[in-house]
């Protein structure tokens, strides 16, 4: 049997079964370095005395991990969106090995199947953890158990699925309002053929606007739905989406825009933006730091909208925000995943908070120089991030297919 036969039949195997067991074959472009802690090292950039660790990939049969988050001890949930074709998504069970040669490699369990298209992932003020698929928002209770069966509980549907950008982010603030990406319907408010749609854009208009950040206030003791609606406009994509914690800028919400795509390597600069309440953030008129957007230099207006916080560079492709969590070395940081093509993207990076509690200053690089190098790794694909209760930052990328761990590192040698 060839290679590749051999290859369809192990994946023939494994999605016919609740656990995938973990498989010797080679990461999706990467070629391993020896070994980082028990696992395989991978040739990705990181602070000194530290390594990357290959943890799961598409042969634990990974299609296209959008977001990680440790849910109980040693128990990692993983969105895994399939694909942009709906109904092909799943959410998956992580748990790491204890035992066993090195290097090592994670296991995981299918909890559910036939999700569309599901990107956000969270844990509510009620214990539950929230999912977001691209029509709706669900949470389920943890399992006692690893691999147990969801209790699924609808709290939010009718979302708009369609066009360019329908994947929910989802982010909690401290006092338990849950805050929803409804991202436009096209790029830059063109249609197919690069023709401007006629002004006002229609993503803007009624009272369920798209390219915009939803306020969504639960209450009571099963916390139920009491208001949804639309708390910041003019915001192309915000898949990136936290809210502060703790600190001086408690409560603050923050949005990484995926800007509009010109071909320019260098234009237009994504942002960061601190939403408010009712405000407009200049989506598809404004980019920048309110400068009139392409085709629409004429129109007045740019000023009027709210300036970023941030600019980042061009491309960059913020795919997820959170903040690092106390205690770890991550603590005091917006620790940002970029997955953009061109550099400086590709990378994992931490802004420090200022005395304000905002982030501010040059960026500490936690993943880089992930650049494509052949025969060593791919580039870098970087699309969502946790910190885990021990203080280990963890990384999924969607294009490659793999679950990273950031170690110490403790020099070990290849075992055989």
């Amino acid at each position: 049997m060839n290679t590749s036969a051999i290859r369809s039949a192990l994946a023939a195997l494994a999605f016919g079964c609740a656990l995938l067991l973990p498989v010797a074959v080679q990461a999706r472009g990467y070629t391993p370095q020896g070994l980082c802690g028990v696992y395989a090292r991978l040739d990705i950039g990181s602070p000194a005395g530290t390594c990357v660790a290959l943890l799961a990939d598409e042969a634990q049969g990974l299609r296209a991990p959008r977001r990680i988050l440790e849910v109980a001890p040693g128990r990692y949930w993983v969105v895994d969106m399939g694909s942009w074709e709906p109904r092909r998504g799943r959410l998956l069970e992580m748990v790491l090995p204890t035992e066993g040669p090195a290097p090592r490699r994670a296991r995981l369990s299918v909890l559910a199947e036939q999700l569309d298209r599901p990107l956000g992932l969270v844990a509510g003020p009620d214990g539950k953890i929230y999912v977001g698929e691209s029509g709706a928002v669900w949470r389920t209770p943890i399992p006692s158990s690893p691999g147990g069966a969801l209790q699924r509980e609808t709290v939010i549907d009718g979302l708009p699925g369609d066009g360019t950008h329908p994947l929910k982010e989802l982010a909690f603030g401290p006092d338990g309002r849950l805050y929803v990406n409804v991202g436009s319907d096209s790029d830059a408010c063109r249609d197919a053929s690069s023709k401007q749609y006629p002004l006002p854009c229609p993503d803007l208009a009624g009272p369920k606007p798209r390219a915009a950040v939803y306020e969504a206030v639960l209450a009571g003791p099963d916390h139920k739905l009491q208001s949804f609606k639309p708390f910041a406009t003019g915001l192309r994509n915000s898949v990136a989406l936290t809210v502060l914690p703790d600190g001086p800028a408690r409560g603050t919400v923050l949005q990484g825009e995926n800007s509009i795509d010109y071909e320019d390597v260098g234009q237009p600069p994504e942002e960061l933006n601190r939403l408010q309440a009712g405000r407009d953030y200049g989506w598809p008129y404004c980019v920048g730091n309110r400068q009139p957007a392409r085709g629409y230099e004429s129109r007045p207006g740019c000023k009027a909208t709210e300036a970023p916080l941030m600019l980042w560079p061009a491309h960059a492709a913020p795919l997820q925000m959170i903040t690092g969590p106390a205690g770890s070395r991550f603590a005091g940081q917006l620790l940002v995943a970029w997955r953009g093509h061109q550099p400086p993207g590709h990378r994992v990076v931490g802004y420090r908070l200022d005395a304000r509690g905002l982030p501010s200053g040059k960026p500490v690089e936690w993943l880089a120089g992930w650049s494509p190098k052949p025969g060593v790794r791919p580039m870098g694909r970087p699309t969502g991030i946790t910190v885990d209760r021990q203080g280990r930052l963890l990384a999924v990328e969607d294009f490659n297919r793999t679950i990273l761990m950031l170690l110490p590192d403790t020099g070990a040698a290849l075992q055989k």
